[in-house]
């Protein structure tokens, strides 16, 4: 799974989710694309388990590039624990994601495989995502 190796703050606030993104909209490496078109905080497990069914599709053809690395700590306390002592340890990474935000690309393969493969990684995100290609 992803994760940073070190972090310069080991515990993030939490910022508001709203907007569109300005940053990562255009297709940078590859001739096809997944885009988002909503607004969530996407998890490395996620992530992985989205590259893991796009790989798993093209069978070793053509090459995947993942746009979007989780770096965003979340921070969860431990089950039945009492209020107060402050905030929990972090728990697992995320990625804020907003619409317009590519996030996946692909390239070396027909347009209509790289269309089954990212609508299979699609299906594992929490968000809604369209197809685009150069």
């Amino acid at each position: 799974m992803l994760q940073p190796k070190k972090v310069k703050h080991r515990k993030w606030q939490k910022r508001p989710k709203f907007g569109t993104e300005t940053r990562g909209t255009e297709l940078a490496f590859g001739s096809f694309g997944l885009k988002a078109e909503e607004t969530r905080w996407i998890t490395a497990r996620q992530i992985e388990a989205a590259r893991k069914a796009m790989t798993r599709y093209i069978e070793r053809g053509g090459k995947v590039w993942i746009r979007i690395f989780p770096d965003k700590p979340v921070t969860k306390k431990a089950a039945e624990m009492t209020l107060g002592g402050g905030k929990g340890n972090v728990d697992h990474y995320v990625f804020p994601v907003r619409p317009g935000r590519i996030l996946f690309e692909m390239d070396g393969i027909t347009e209509e495989v790289a269309k089954e493969a990212m609508r299979l990684a699609g299906h594992k995100l929490p968000i809604k995502t369209r197809f685009v290609k150069k």
